[in-house]
């Protein structure tokens, strides 16, 4: 029973992408036919193309990779080091700092858009992939499932590499760091996809969008005193979603188990 209800719940959630699919395909005048059907009259494949020619969308794709990339890697490597010092090693006022950290995951984004972009001004990278990667490099969130997996590591292991000789920098790269990677994977997937679906801050940030636009910002160029390209949208929204599936795809083995092994466990 339970497994019916399970896809049943799957179900209704790939309606929406089934139509968006359905709906890149179809004829302009077709979108919003009555009664609605998934496919049209035929199969219009080159929306696709006409999706890039309408807009640099492969500017777009190529900017939002790199963004997210370079911001997932940056995210990631802040976040298990801040996780390992917070669970393994011992300093003052350790537990007071990190109360404060995760006091900022209440800290709505949107109270964060004005000092933020003060401070790019400031720094003269307003219209920058810095300003683009940077501000939302640091996450609490990746600190805290880190520090939760590291939590779960039995002290003894720390124990026998000290024996073996290992300093604390050994300890965490060839000890700690390896067992890490299933929660690394999931943190990683987690950022990328918050930098790929960004649009408040890009869009803030942002005044040339034909060089620096993300795909966010992509899709909103389909909407203008012309008219809504809906057939256009669909299509560039199908192309956007597939760097998601592959590194779903690609990393679904570290995911379950990062997300098992990661956010659980505690002393």
């Amino acid at each position: 029973m339970s497994q019916i209800a399970l896809w049943l719940v799957a179900a209704l959630f790939l309606v929406p992408l089934v139509y968006m699919v359905g709906a890149s395909l179809k004829e302009p005048d077709e979108i919003f036919s009555v009664p609605p059907t998934i496919f049209g009259s035929g199969l219009r494949w080159q929306n696709y193309a006409e999706a890039f020619n309408y807009a640099p969308f492969g500017r777009y794709l190529a900017n939002s990779l790199l963004v997210a990339a370079l911001g997932t890697v940056l995210n990631a490597a802040v976040g298990v080091l801040a996780g390992y010092s917070f669970s393994r090693l011992r300093w003052r006022s350790r537990g007071l700092v990190f109360a404060g950290f995760l006091a900022t995951l209440m800290v709505p984004q949107e109270v964060l858009v004005v000092p933020s972009y003060v401070l790019m001004q400031q720094f003269g990278w307003v219209d920058s992939y810095q300003a683009l990667i940077l501000p939302t490099a640091f996450s609490a969130f990746s600190a805290f499932m880190l520090r939760q997996f590291f939590l779960t590591v039995p002290m003894e292991l720390d124990e026998a590499a000290r024996v073996d000789g290992a300093g604390v920098l050994r300890t965490f790269f060839s000890v700690m760091l390896p067992l890490a990677k299933p929660t690394i994977a999931v943190v990683s997937v987690f950022t990328f996809i918050g930098y790929w679906n960004a649009f408040l801050w890009p869009l803030i940030v942002v005044n040339d969008v034909s060089s620096l636009g993300t795909v966010p910002l992509g899709l909103q160029q389909f909407f203008g005193q012309q008219g809504s390209q809906w057939h256009l949208v669909m299509a560039a929204s199908v192309i956007s979603m597939l760097p998601m599936i592959l590194l779903v795809i690609a990393l679904q083995k570290h995911l379950v188990k990062g997300i098992v092994t990661s956010g659980f466990g505690g002393r």
